[in-house]
């Protein structure tokens, strides 16, 4: 078997149902498997994932184990010669899993491999790709001097700005949310160290690999939707587990100073207040112009009737899709994208090509009765059922 999917979830059930959508269509033309376990879900994760897509492995955990262990458990059920740690929260597109596995297949010491990460709103995320967070690289962190000194290599090193996003390359760090791997190369490492709840766990194998003597990589030439709010609320218990994460990594692979630990202790209650703060729900403002863009008009009238606004239709042409006057200029519209009708690369590629305009962007998985979407990445996501 080619490739093994591992979707750790905890109680995100219709990101789940969007990503595992997702992922069946990337791999189609594989030679691979989907395993999804579940952290004891408190809402209808596993009765969805039974009903609706009873082919697929589903692990039930009698307790939240973390992250690292959550994965573990699964990647030892895996046949999979590669496995990919995929986020819940996560969209990939029909050709994802093919290029990437073609491009881990050119490199001869390959280590994780990570891919373009976007937010729900089509802006890049820059943790997809990130250097070690030595004492140094974590003070420009922190203090925002990355921001200011983007060109240098004095300052740029947290999120591997030596790379462009648009850009091939070897980095350090890659981001849990979407890393491929060799299956023995997991193994060989132990996998996600469990001592680590949570948060810094991709950082510890990210650099474990790297101490093995392989080299990780930034792949630009496929994207991935990550919906980053929405698998953590960045609450009380965030904010320790956040701390509780970095003071892990550093005693684990760092000889640390007196000094060293007070300037950590500082910046990691900073840096994890900034994170609880962003993690707030701001009050919303529902739109007022709506653009479906679908085929179907069946489901153009189901939208107007939940939401009881207008909501126009429009189709591709040439490729593209054709704005009205009233979605393009007006400041509080949203544009809903039919997954029936397009297909995630299409959908993504649209995110892309359109953030920072004047829209919010939502998807209506195929087959399904909600749309979802977020309009920050510090925002939990929006799900409506229709």
């Amino acid at each position: 078997m080619q490739l093994s999917v591992i979707i750790l979830n905890y109680n995100v059930r219709y990101f789940l149902e969007l990503c595992v959508l997702s992922a069946e269509k990337a791999i189609q033309n594989l030679d691979a498997e989907i395993i999804v376990i579940d952290n004891n879900s408190s809402d209808d994760s596993c009765a969805m994932m039974k009903q609706r897509f009873p082919s697929i492995r589903l692990i039930e955990n009698k307790e939240n184990s973390g992250f690292p262990k959550g994965n573990n458990i699964a990647v030892k059920e895996a046949k999979g010669e590669y496995i990919c740690i995929l986020n819940p929260d996560t969209v990939v597109a029909e050709d994802t899993f093919e290029k990437v596995l073609a491009f881990a297949k050119s490199k001869t010491d390959l280590g994780i491999v990570g891919c373009k990460l976007i937010d729900g709103t089509g802006n890049f995320l820059p943790e997809s790709k990130r250097g070690i967070p030595t004492p140094w690289v974590a003070f420009t962190k922190i203090f925002g001097l990355y921001k200011f000194f983007p060109k240098s290599s004095l300052f740029n090193k947290y999120y591997a700005q030596h790379l462009d996003k648009n850009q091939t390359g070897k980095v350090e760090i890659l981001v849990g949310a979407f890393m491929v791997m060799k299956r023995e190369l997991y193994n060989e490492i132990g996998g996600f160290d469990e001592d680590c709840f949570m948060y810094s766990d991709d950082i510890d194998l990210s650099y474990t690999a790297l101490k093995r003597g392989k080299s990780n990589f930034y792949f630009h030439e496929t994207t991935v939707i990550h919906y980053k709010g929405e698998s953590t609320v960045k609450d009380g218990t965030y904010m320790n587990r956040f701390q509780e994460a970095m003071n892990f990594f550093y005693k684990k692979h760092f000889k640390v100073s007196v000094f060293f630990s007070l300037f950590m202790k500082i910046g990691i209650v900073f840096f994890s207040f900034v994170k609880m703060f962003q993690g707030k729900v701001k009050s919303k403002t529902s739109p007022e112009n709506y653009l479906l863009v679908s085929d179907n008009e069946n489901i153009r009238e189901k939208l107007e009737n939940k939401l009881q606004k207008n909501v126009e239709r429009t189709i591709l042409e040439n490729g593209k899709i054709v704005f009205s006057q009233s979605i393009s200029e007006k400041k509080n519209a949203e544009v809903i994208l039919d997954t029936n009708y397009l297909s995630f690369a299409d959908a993504i590629s649209f995110f892309e090509t359109n953030k920072n305009k004047s829209f919010t962007l939502k998807l209506l998985p195929m087959q399904s009765n909600f749309i979802i979407g977020s309009n920050s990445s510090n925002d939990r996501g929006e799900v409506i059922n229709l």
